[in-house]
């Protein structure tokens, strides 16, 4: 299970300009500026198959296409590093432990679409990683690895902070645009899309922190090497981070298609008291329940997909047996409708009222007429908002109606738990 970025475990430490360059740090970028276009380089990434991991798991080399190809100037590179995703560590770890690998991406990146300026978007209560990250970028400077004419060549690249703000919505793509334009983080209407037109109405490439975090040991030893690790349909590795349902949380590198009882039982001690697992959420608080039996599903985003859920940004987070399940998704739908930006009227009616529907079943309200009102609403307003929100409490709130629907069931008739 030998991974690239944080090998099976939590890497102590920061790693500073010395300790990152003894391991091959900004070899990749020296490559790139001897004798690599920007679209031999873009190229290399298609074929490498790196996958976004802020969620959507779009091609990143294809969306650095859409912004290098446009040619309205200038060109933009954010780094996305608001990380409010419930129980996910891995971009605040990344940026405090590696912060030379992110900044080496993030350079390769704006190289790549050619962007003069790179915007670092850090959750403005990650002081460690911000620290480090000045540290490193300082570092990286007077090494000549970003500023003008970087290493001698001809491409030169500013790169500034932006703090980002800690609530959901502020981590969404053109949320953060908006915020680094000194605005309110609201997500924008789309299309069109950031890639084309972003910051201050230009083309903008923004990535995770994790996606860029890959592109250095991508670029130093090719994409067919990157490709030996994972699936065909799903290459390379991903963070997975376990919270503590498990023995040992922490966030955890693994080769995709490795399966999740590895996940939790090899890399996480197992579940804490040696609970049974009742369900599984994959992919965070907006992917759908798996039933506990699923434990063995590989973690790559086809095997996930053609199992009715979504691997996310990596967050799994696991329920075991006597939790009920009517408490967990009362849960999920309070923290959507809280972080609902309210900006489209669609998305704030709906998660308002999920959240209530919920409420009413948990005290045995409603009868069961009100659980077929469910999918209903959620079909309804389906897509109908700036951002992809509106549709998150979606699958965990139908896929635990379908998997466990006795709790919902004894809750209508008891006003309780069924554990209680």
């Amino acid at each position: 299970m030998q991974g690239i970025l944080f090998p099976r475990g939590v890497v102590e430490g920061r790693k500073d300009l010395t300790e990152y360059r003894s391991g091959g740090g900004y070899n990749g970028l020296e490559k790139v500026l001897k004798g690599m276009t920007p679209e031999t380089l873009i190229r290399e990434i298609n074929e490498s198959g790196l996958r976004g991991r802020g969620g959507a798991g779009f091609p990143t080399g294809k969306k650095w296409a859409f912004t290098q190809e446009c040619s309205e100037q200038p060109h933009y590179v954010v780094l996305n590093g608001g990380e409010d995703e419930p129980g996910s560590k891995k971009d605040r770890l990344l940026m405090e432990n590696l912060p030379h690998l992110v900044i080496e991406g993030v350079i390769l990146a704006s190289y790549a679409v050619g962007a003069s300026k790179a915007y670092l978007y850090i959750n403005s209560q990650y002081k460690t990683a911000r620290d480090s990250m000045a540290q490193a970028l300082m570092e990286a400077q007077e090494a000549g690895y970003w500023g003008e004419k970087i290493l001698g060549s001809n491409f030169s690249l500013e790169i500034v902070f932006v703090a980002a703000p800690p609530n959901y919505v502020a981590g969404e793509d053109s949320a953060a645009l908006e915020v680094i334009e000194d605005k309110q983080p609201l997500p924008r209407q789309k299309p069109p899309f950031p890639a084309t037109v972003g910051l201050f109405g230009k083309p903008t490439t923004v990535n995770n922190v994790e996606t860029l975090a890959n592109i250095p040991p991508i670029i130093a030893n090719g994409a067919k090497w990157y490709r030996s690790f994972g699936t065909p349909e799903s290459p390379g590795t991903m963070i997975f981070s376990l919270n503590d349902e498990v023995n040992r949380p922490g966030i955890y590198e693994l080769p995709f298609g490795s399966s999740l009882r590895s996940l939790i039982e090899e890399c996480g001690g197992g579940v804490k008291g040696g609970k049974a697992i009742k369900a599984i959420l994959p992919g965070g608080p907006s992917s759908a329940f798996l039933p506990g039996d699923k434990i063995d599903l590989p973690l790559d985003h086809n095997s996930v997909r053609a199992a009715g859920s979504s691997i996310g940004c990596g967050v799994v987070r696991i329920v075991t047996e006597g939790t009920c399940i009517v408490e967990e998704i009362l849960r999920i739908a309070d923290f959507f409708a809280a972080e609902s930006c309210g900006q489209c009227p669609a998305c704030r009616m709906e998660t308002n009222t999920l959240a209530a529907m919920l409420k009413k079943v948990q005290q045995g309200q409603g009868g069961q007429p009100l659980l077929e009102q469910f999918s209903k609403i959620i079909s309804f307003n389906k897509g109908k908002g700036f951002c992809n929100l509106i549709n998150m409490p979606g699958p965990p709130i139908e896929s635990a109606l379908r998997l466990f629907r006795s709790d919902f069931e004894f809750h209508l008739a008891n006003g309780r738990c069924p554990q209680n």
